[in-house]
């Protein structure tokens, strides 16, 4: 179309894709009951794996991923920026990936409480560059290996996406993933503070 409408499509495609609570639905199914009320309390792989089950946390991580790159990808191909918007501005391959990300950690159906949007963002930054998906895997897993914490593991990739996308050219896709790494921080903050008094729990712990 050529038009804002395509911005606001691109919008609403990624909220609804973000939107889907994949955590809380598989341990509902597995009979684990409401992934919510352990843990972090927010739908996650990450607060998943702590209800005991390895196999639904990988699930998580992986559908939560797919909802990232699927609305972002969707919306490279099928919708257009208005003629008159600059290169930089925010066309709507980028508004998928701010709203999936949104619908993630904002989810309406869940009076707005979900994730806190790492792995959402990892299927956003493939659906936008794969070598940015590529650079947020790498970072993301090998911070992970090392540290044993999830939260600064995800928080590294976040913003290593945005560097990497200033730093090989996609100008396009800074404001998004720079919103975005924004926003996950914020989300974390909690983390920053127990990483910060030695209180974080590592990935495994049992904590």
């Amino acid at each position: 179309m050529g038009s804002t409408l395509d911005i606001v499509l691109a919008a609403l495609l990624g909220y609804a894709c973000g939107s889907i609570p994949f955590g809380l639905l598989l341990t509902r199914m597995a009979g684990l009951g409401d992934v919510r009320k352990i843990g972090s309390g927010n739908i996650g792989a990450t607060n998943v794996l702590r209800a005991g089950n390895k196999g639904l946390a990988a699930a998580t991580l992986v559908l939560d991923l797919v909802k990232g790159f699927v609305p972002v990808a969707l919306a490279a191909s099928f919708f257009v920026a208005p003629a008159e918007m600059p290169e930089a501005a925010l066309g709507p391959a980028p508004v998928a990936a701010i709203f999936a990300v949104l619908g993630h950690c904002f989810p309406i159906w869940l009076g707005f409480r979900g994730g806190k949007g790492v792995a959402t963002n990892a299927g956003v930054s493939f659906g936008l560059a794969w070598p940015l998906g590529l650079a947020y895997a790498v970072v993301w897993l090998a911070i992970l290996a090392v540290t044993r914490f999830s939260s600064l593991a995800g928080m590294s990739a976040v913003c290593a996406a945005a560097i990497v996308a200033a730093v090989l050219g996609y100008v396009a896709f800074v404001p998004a993933l720079v919103l975005i790494a924004a926003l996950v921080l914020w989300l974390h903050r909690d983390n920053i503070g127990r990483l910060m008094a030695g209180s974080e729990p590592k990935v495994g712990s049992g904590k």
